[in-house]
């Protein structure tokens, strides 16, 4: 097990609690990152926020369900949780304090302190978080071929796809141009002074403060922030991802002065991607600024913008639905660098991937979890989406399979209605799987 962050944690503990011996390297603290502060295990480094705890949301789903599967990040959590609201806030210290005892205090875990450089042989779980060390990165990359390691996040807001106003925004590729005869785009038009406010808007906009050097450095020129962007000059937008060249507005039968183009997500039922909106910006401010685009006055965001450091693989193009590096089946990935994004997440995977490696090594069936849970759609989306266009995620309903059509007619005018039939749903297939399997 290589990697005592969040995921690492948690999948050397399931490996364990099944009866099984795992050796489990951190390198820290003889090799620090530029972003931890302790030794300890499970430290959260830029969050102490594991996500909101009202029911029948997405998050609150994906808890659930690690706790149904006797998470130990999860019991540590809701044990050093402090108050936050709605949301799943813990005290850090303490937090990393009680993952480190009860590893160390686990007597079928040996803790290493030490990095690694090559992969052992045997069954291996990498789960090294974004900040991967430079010589492990360089073996991944070895062993998955370089073009399918990333090391910068550039990642575009996504919005529910219902909460866009069509009366506004409407479907057309540029030129006419479209692979399923409608238009493969939703544009929301802006004139010449929608457009102006909305760049004077940009670069007012507060940026994130970084929490790890790399953050701070020049960007690539590929993956630009539009802020970025807006203050090379105030048409640079209009000529770049905002251009509205080969498109007509419906609506005044002329060219936009301004467009932004909204592309359905592979994998990702009911959502679109802002094309080309990655942004370093505060959530508070992408959300008061994106919604001055005509047509996303009430847009509800599942993702916002971001661009900073995480080493990761091209899940979908090296990864089963079960973690397994395809080439190499006994090679298993989790937390960030698999391809997800948020404490939850990796702690989720890291789960998964422990309960599957226990699995293999004891010569028994490695299913994966079922489509209909948030874990079994996690993995699902990680392994199965578009590696050409691949981009990290967090957990959202637009991941799980949606409701049979009846269903969804009956509960068409009531989403939270919808949500919790979802959860039902995906508690009922977990517990069948856990009775099953576990």
């Amino acid at each position: 097990m290589i990697g005592g962050g969040l995921a690492g944690s948690e999948a050397a503990w399931q490996i364990a609690r099944r009866g099984l011996r795992v050796r489990l390297y951190e390198m820290r603290p003889s090799r620090p990152t530029p972003a931890h502060q302790t030794d300890r295990l499970a430290e959260l480094v830029c969050s102490n926020s594991l996500k909101t705890e009202q029911e029948s949301e997405a998050p609150w789903l994906l808890k659930q369900e690690l706790c149904r599967l006797d998470s130990l990040l999860l019991r540590e959590a809701l044990s050093a949780r402090v108050p936050g609201g709605h949301a799943l806030t813990v005290d850090r210290e303490v937090f990393a304090k009680q993952v480190t005892q009860a590893i160390a205090a686990e007597p079928a875990i040996e803790l290493c302190r030490q990095e690694v450089t090559s992969l052992p042989n045997g069954i291996t779980i990498i789960a090294t978080g974004p900040l991967t060390s430079d010589a492990l990165a360089a073996e991944v990359a070895r062993m998955t071929g370089s073009r399918h390691l990333y090391f910068y996040d550039s990642i575009s807001p996504i919005v529910e796809a219902e909460s866009v106003d069509t009366s506004i925004a409407f479907w057309a590729s540029r030129y006419g141009k479209s692979t399923d005869g409608t238009g493969d785009y939703l544009n929301c038009p802006l004139d010449r002074q929608q457009y102006e406010a909305f760049v004077g808007e940009l670069l007012k906009g507060r940026a994130v403060c970084a929490h790890i050097p790399e953050d701070s450095t020049p960007y690539f020129e590929a993956c630009l922030p539009i802020e970025e962007l807006a203050r090379r000059g105030r048409d640079t937008l209009r000529f770049g991802p905002m251009k509205p060249v080969g498109l007509v507005d419906p609506r005044t039968g002329q060219r936009p002065h301004a467009v932004v183009q909204l592309r359905k997500e592979n994998l990702r039922a009911a959502s679109l991607n802002l094309v080309g909106f990655q942004n370093h910006l505060k959530f508070g401010d992408q959300e008061r600024i994106l919604r001055s685009i005509p047509g996303l006055q009430r847009a509800e965001f599942l993702r916002f913008g971001q661009i900073h450091r995480n080493t990761y693989i091209n899940a979908p193009a090296l990864l089963t639905g079960t973690l397994q590096l395809r080439s190499r089946p006994e090679v298993f990935f989790a937390g960030q660098i698999s391809g997800v994004e948020g404490y939850v997440e990796a702690i989720a995977t890291g789960l998964m991937a422990g309960m599957h490696a226990a699995a293999l090594v004891s010569g028994d069936e490695v299913r994966p979890l079922p489509r209909e849970t948030a874990l079994g759609s996690l993995c699902h989306y990680i392994s199965g989406a578009d590696a050409a266009a691949y981009q990290p995620a967090n957990i959202t309903f637009d991941l799980l399979p949606p409701l049979d059509d009846a269903t969804r007619e009956r509960l068409r005018r009531d989403k939270k209605a919808r949500h919790a039939e979802v959860c039902r749903r995906a508690l009922r297939a977990l517990e069948q799987y856990r009775h099953a399997h576990v």
